[in-house]
C-alpha cells in the first residue's frame, strides 16, 4: 500500500473513531463562545458538542477563528520528516480561508522536502460532505492506489458530492448575512424553512423553501431521489445541529425509500454549527451533479 497520509481539518465533522480508523491527521480548528476560545477536537475533549449547542440556544455570541499557514506547518512537517507523503483535503475555499492556508504551507514544505510528495485538494465541501469525500478517498487508498491516483480521484469526485441541508433557526442565517432581518422575521412567523446546498464553487446557496420542519427534512430526501446515483449501493452521511432524532428520521426515510444500507449520523461540529445553529440537518451523498 502506498505510504502516504491523508490530512484534513476538523470541519470534516467525522466521528473521532472513524478518523482514527482511517489514520487521518486532523488539524483542529478553533472557535469562540462567550469570548472563550475552544479547540474543535473531533473527540470533544475540551467541551461536548451538545454543551456548545445549549449555549447557542441561549443566544451566546459565537464566532470562528481563521487559521494561517503556520498552523499547518508543524503537523505537515512532522509527517514529511518521518518519511510520509501527504495528501491534504481541506475545507471549502468558498466558505473559509483554511484550505488556502494549508495549500500555502504545503507549497513551502515541498521546497524543503523535495524528496517527498505533498498534494492538496480544495474539497469545495463542508461538514460531513468533506468527511464523506475523505471517506471515499480513504477507500481508494485501501485499494492500494498511489497518492496521485487518490488525489485525482478526489478531484474528479468532489463535484459529485451532494450537500443538501435545512436550517431550523432563520436568525442564524440573518447573523451570517445570508438573509435579511425582514426575511428572517417573516419566515419564522410563517414557519418557512430554507432548503439549501453547497454549489460547485463551494458556496452556500438557498435553492428552495418548505413550510414546516418535517417538510424541509423530506425535501432533502427528495433531492437525493432526483440527483443520487445508485443510492442503494452508497454509504450516505447525515449531520445534525444537536437534533439526532430528526437526523434519524431522515435516515429512516433514506432506508425506506431508497434502500440505503449504510448511514452515518454525526454532529455538525461547532466551527460550522456556530454559523448554522441548532436544528440544522444535512444530507450528503454521491450524485450526477451537485
Amino acid at each position: 500500500m502506498s505510504d502516504f497520509v491523508i490530512m484534513t481539518d476538523s470541519s470534516c465533522d467525522l466521528p473521532a473513531s472513524l478518523a482514527e480508523e482511517m489514520e487521518l491527521t486532523v488539524l483542529p480548528l478553533t472557535y469562540y463562545i462567550e469570548d472563550k476560545v475552544y479547540t474543535n477536537y473531533l473527540d470533544e475533549r475540551e467541551i461536548a458538542f451538545s454543551e456548545i449547542y445549549a449555549k447557542l440556544r441561549t443566544k451566546c455570541p459565537a464566532k470562528t477563528s481563521a487559521v494561517n499557514m503556520n498552523d499547518f506547518m508543524a503537523p505537515m512537517e512532522n509527517l514529511l520528516s518521518a518519511g510520509k507523503d501527504v495528501l491534504y483535503i481541506g475545507f471549502s475555499s468558498g466558505l473559509s480561508g483554511t484550505y488556502n492556508a494549508g495549500a500555502a504551507a504545503a507549497k513551502e514544505l515541498a521546497e524543503r522536502y523535495p524528496e517527498r510528495k505533498i498534494y492538496t485538494v480544495d474539497s469545495l465541501c463542508a461538514s460531513l460532505g468533506q468527511g464523506l469525500l475523505i471517506y471515499h478517498a480513504w477507500q481508494e487508498k485501501q485499494k492500494g492506489k498511489t497518492i496521485e491516483e487518490v488525489r485525482d480521484f478526489t478531484e474528479n469526485t468532489k463535484l459529485h458530492l451532494c450537500h443538501w441541508f435545512t436550517i431550523d433557526d432563520l436568525m442564524f442565517l440573518k447573523r451570517g448575512g445570508r438573509i435579511s432581518g425582514t426575511t428572517a422575521v417573516v419566515g419564522s412567523m410563517l414557519n418557512i424553512k430554507p432548503v439549501m446546498h453547497v454549489d460547485n464553487d463551494g458556496h452556500l446557496i438557498k435553492v428552495d423553501t418548505a413550510r414546516g420542519r418535517k417538510a424541509s427534512i423530506k425535501a432533502l430526501a427528495e433531492k437525493a431521489g432526483q440527483l443520487g446515483v445508485d443510492l442503494d449501493q452508497q454509504t450516505i452521511f447525515i449531520s445534525h445541529g444537536d437534533c439526532v432524532e430528526e437526523a434519524n428520521y431522515l435516515a429512516d426515510i433514506m432506508r425506506t425509500r431508497f434502500n440505503v444500507r449504510k448511514v452515518l449520523v454525526n454532529y455538525v461540529g461547532p466551527v460550522i454549527g456556530a454559523h448554522s445553529g441548532p436544528g440544522t440537518i444535512a444530507l450528503f451523498f454521491l450524485g450526477r451533479e451537485r
